[in-house]
Order: structure tokens, then sequence, then C-alpha cells
């Protein structure tokens, strides 16, 4: 398995007519406390409200007539989940959706709203994998992986060739952290473009199995994470991710989880910009003033805007919290 920019420039023309050209969003706050011109690259604007429709869909163009016929099936913990039912709704392909039964309410509502049959399971006891692979074998379903493909892989890549073309002066990109697909995707694009550009991955400190990985230099597999960041709950990056990562990511930094709740506060009351944890992570690193980056153009690549706002609010009214 292997992806190269021409794999990344064919993804964008097959996805142009079905998806968004994010924009980058500037903040003057964001920048000031960041210590560096600070744009986010704004993929909670994107159909489905987050990146993963250009990886999912990516995948589903490139099925066969037979294999559109008979569906797909795909895990997730939410976005993956509204990425695949969204793509297969507007290719007419029938999509069952593996999801935790705590993911958040409202992306498990908007995933059957695009009209994916869900299935639940319990994320402590049961694993995901094993619950499609048996759902794909029974029902002679085609799967759509989250992270471990080249082809959602590639389509991931799409933003790193939007970034550069939008701002050619960009220096560093943060991005987050979960299987990895995204974080290859868009060092493959932006390095073979601008071998100068630093890529950043972020994560949760308490999820950080990609920084343990690259350390030991093979992928650990840490238990199932406890973060507000719900899409970067996965307990191990895939391989070919990890491959890529090794390769084209110059460093992995992680946050902290009231880090994570102030950068979400911060885009909101600052720049009026609804982002969910997973996507703030990189905004928080940024308010870290990582060395890296003071001083330079910076994109922060905010992943998704499927807020649980039941987690907002109880961290807006939280005893004893100062606002920021």
């Amino acid at each position: 398995m292997k992806v190269i920019l021409d794999d990344i420039r064919a993804a964008a023309d097959r996805l142009r007519p079905f998806i968004h050209e994010t924009p980058l969003v500037a903040s003057t706050t964001l920048s000031d406390l960041s210590g560096c011109e600070l744009r986010l690259k704004a993929e909670y604007l994107q159909r489905a409200g987050s990146f993963k429709i250009r990886g999912a869909l990516n995948k589903l163009l490139l099925l066969q007539p037979d294999q559109r016929e008979r569906g797909v099936v795909a895990f997730s913990s939410g976005n993956h989940a509204q990425g695949v039912a969204l793509g297969a709704r507007l290719l007419g392909i029938a999509a069952t959706i593996v999801m935790p039964a705590d993911a958040p309410p409202a992306k498990i509502a908007a995933t059957r709203g695009y009209g994916a049959e869900v299935v639940l399971y319990d994320r402590l006891r049961e694993d995901r994998e094993v619950i499609a692979a048996h759902i794909a074998r029974e029902r002679c379903l085609e799967l759509v992986p989250p992270f471990d493909d080249p082809a959602i892989v590639a389509g991931q890549g799409t933003i790193g060739l939007e970034i550069v073309a939008q701002w050619p002066e960009v220096e560093a990109v943060l991005v987050p952290i979960s299987g990895g697909g995204l974080i290859s995707g868009i060092a493959i694009a932006v390095k073979s473009l601008r071998p100068d550009i630093r890529v950043i991955g972020v994560e949760p400190e308490t999820a950080d199995d990609a920084r343990q990985s690259l350390q030991r230099g093979e992928i650990v597999r840490i238990g199932i994470p406890e973060t507000v960041a719900d899409g970067l709950r996965t307990p191990a990056v895939g391989r070919l991710p990890f491959a890529i990562m090794r390769e084209w990511v110059d460093e992995v930094v992680t946050v902290e989880e009231d880090e994570i709740m102030r950068a979400v506060e911060l885009i909101l009351t600052r720049s009026k910009q609804v982002v969910e944890p997973s996507g703030a992570v990189t905004v928080a690193a940024a308010l870290r003033q990582h060395p890296t980056i003071l001083g330079r153009h910076v994109v922060a690549v905010t992943s998704g805007g499927n807020v649980d706002f039941d987690v907002l609010c109880r961290w807006l009214n939280a005893p004893g919290r100062l606002p920021s």
C-alpha cells in the first residue's frame, strides 16, 4: 500500500463535484495568543461537519458497480460515520455503520439522518472492527475503513493541496491525530509540494499512542483513552498511516484536557466559529506557543464541528472556571 501526490491530485478531481473547498479563517486574537500568524483550516464547514467525507467519498467513488449495489459497512465514533453515510446517500449506496453506544447522541442522530443503519456496541467490551468484519461477511458488504486505506489517506490529503494553494507562505501545519489517515494524507501533499513546511501532529495527552509509536519505532496500542476529544479515542494508529508518519511527519505534541476545552471556547467566543474538541486540539497546541511555530505562518487544521453541546455546556458552566 502506497500513496503519492498523484493519488491525492486524482482524489481532488474526483471529489470536486461533491465537497467544499473549505476556507482558511484568520483570527487576530488567536494569532496574538499563539505568537504566530494563525489561520484555521475550516473543515468544520465541510459537508457532514468534518473532513471525513473526503476520504470516505473517495473510497466510495472507487468502488465497482457490483460493490456499490451490495452496499458498505464502516465503523466510527462519529465523524467517519457521518462522512460514509452522507457519501453513500449521494451515490445511492446502502450503508451500515458500527458506532459506540457512548458516541455523542448528535453524531448518532446525524448518521441515521443521512439514511444509514446504525449498529451500536460497547467500546469497552467489544471490538468494532470484529463487529464490522462480521457484518461485511454476513451481508457481503464492502468495508470502508476510517483511516488504514490508501483511498482514505488520499482523500484526506486533498486538504493539504488546498492549504498550499490558499496560503503559499505557510510554514507549519498542525494536524489532529486519531488513526493517522488525516495527517498522513496532508503530510504527503504539503511536503511533496513544499518540503520546508513542518507538519506537526497533535494528540490529547491521554491518547498519545502516535507519539509513543513514533518514539519506539513500532505501533503502540493503548487502552481506550479517556478524553473530551471523542474523535481521537482510537487506541492505535493504522499500519499505512504509521509508515507514512515515520517518513513525512516532523513531530507530535500533546495537549491537556483543559487546554482543549479552552481552545474550543476561544474559537467560539473570539472567532465566532463552532469547532469540536477533536478539531480544536491544534489550536490548543498553538496556544502553547511551541518554539517551532513562534513568529511563523501556521495553519491549524480544525477538523470538525460536530460538537457535543452537553460537554460544551458543562465546561462553560463549571464552578470556579475562569472565562477565556
